[in-house]
């Protein structure tokens, strides 16, 4: 039990730490002014995301809002009845559900995601240009889905070990049961 009112936290920490950065990131920012931050490295700047990621597909809000749901109830659905994992994976997931809910709040009651948080040092040369504007809603997606990656691929690891290990056992173990009874 004390284990889904700590996710439950998570969930809600996120959400709220999100929509409070988003207030003032409209209440002290505009579209036209990039502030520095750490000069050259991170800036705050106003921005408003009618699409998904990178403000692609921006005249298909609907479409995102739909998935968007679907994935966060989705999700909310394994980590809370379902899920066996450890409490990594389980925070990690919790940070996308939170994640999701802070930008779903931006789609739902002003049409677009506020992003504000600005790298202007990260150019993409494959896109030509330099790396979107975000927001910490989408911060905690990404790291909540680098947590995943990495207790994924452990958790692969520590199956593939076990297995040769086994077979590694079971090699040695029939050698040694032949000359045992002798």
């Amino acid at each position: 039990m004390a284990t889904i009112f700590i996710l439950v936290g998570v969930v809600a920490g996120v959400v709220g730490l999100d929509q409070l950065t988003k207030y003032l990131a409209l209440t002290h920012l505009d579209e036209a002014t990039s502030v520095p931050w750490i000069r050259g490295v991170v800036h705050f700047m106003l921005v408003r995301n009618e699409g998904a990621a990178f403000g692609m597909f921006s005249d298909h809000r609907w479409v995102f809002m739909v998935f968007s749901s679907v994935a966060i109830v989705g999700l909310g659905v394994y980590l809370f009845r379902f899920c066996k994992a450890d409490m990594w994976i389980k925070t990690a997931l919790a940070m996308v559900i939170g994640g999701g809910i802070g930008n779903m709040i931006d789609r739902v009651a002003m049409g677009s995601v506020v992003d504000f948080i600005e790298l202007p040092f990260l150019w993409l040369p494959v896109l030509n240009m330099y790396f979107p504007n975000f927001n910490v809603a989408d911060s905690f997606v990404t790291v909540g889905v680098v947590i995943l990656i990495v207790c994924l691929i452990r958790l692969q690891v520590l199956e593939w070990r076990a297995a040769k290990q086994e077979k590694r056992e079971n090699r040695d173990g029939g050698e040694n049961d032949h000359g045992s009874d002798a």
